[in-house]
């Protein structure tokens, strides 16, 4: 298998809440939900840098669509990371999510490798780190 990610999908309770919270509230890209004509197939697709992709699917559609039993999302599991440019974007983002709805996990403070970051989760509880890492910084 090559080292090659195109979408993470995120499983989410309600597509419409979900896609307001990442389009309107965190300023991502997209077209909006597609594939409504699609039993199980309405999605959102947001375009993120190097081409990758966040998708917004319904929980319901991912356990349809892989046979799978839904379960409720594990906050530990997994956590998605935003590298900014500059120590200040970490507050600024911060900020933007809580407004737009998310729940601070943990305030932003400095970290033991020398960058400054905290943590939000959504509104299904999945958790976005917000870093800045002197060492590893954003190519765009």
């Amino acid at each position: 298998m090559k080292p090659r990610i195109s979408v993470v999908t995120l499983g989410v309770s309600d597509l419409e809440k979900s896609l307001v919270f990442y389009r309107d509230g965190l300023g991502l890209p997209t077209e909006g939900i597609v594939g409504r004509e699609f039993e199980h197939g309405a999605v959102a697709f947001f375009d993120l840098a190097g081409g990758l992709k966040l998708a917004l699917w319904a929980l319901a559609d991912i356990a349809h669509d892989t046979g799978l039993p839904a379960g409720p999302v594990s906050p530990t599991a997994m956590t998605i990371g935003h590298n900014v440019h500059e120590r200040k974007e970490v507050d600024a983002v911060m900020a933007a999510a809580e407004k737009a709805g998310a729940r601070i996990v943990k305030t932003a403070q400095d970290t033991f490798y020398g960058g400054y970051a905290g943590y939000f989760s959504d509104p299904d509880g999945h958790v976005w780190e917000v870093v800045w890492n002197p060492q590893f910084l954003p190519d765009d």
